[in-house]
């Protein structure tokens, strides 16, 4: 099993120049996860990709929390639908060569 790298979040918002209390929010909205550890929360190399995008969008382009939340949600149907289509051209593929 793969060891997980930690950060806290603390030094990401330092890094990001976001408020601790963003971060903290996003928690809380359950967009991302947050590891505590002796009283101290961390992201893990995981989320890191995924909080750093909500970084940029709320920094860069000054889109508020629920804003976020609606983009995320967006992105999540729109891999969702991305995935199930694959499937389906897979299967569509398999039935085609069927009949060759």
């Amino acid at each position: 099993m793969a060891k997980s790298t930690l950060i806290t979040a603390t030094d990401f918002c330092t890094l990001h120049h976001v408020d601790y209390a963003f971060v903290d929010s996003l928690s809380e909205a359950g967009l991302v996860e947050l590891t505590v550890i002796n009283e101290t929360r961390y992201v893990s190399d995981e989320q890191l990709p995924r909080l750093e995008k909500m970084a940029r969008l709320h920094t860069e382009l000054d889109i508020n929390l629920a804003g976020i939340e609606a983009i995320s949600h967006l992105l999540q149907r729109m891999e969702t639908i991305h995935e199930e289509m694959r499937l389906l051209r897979n299967r569509l593929r398999r039935y085609e060569g069927s009949y060759d």
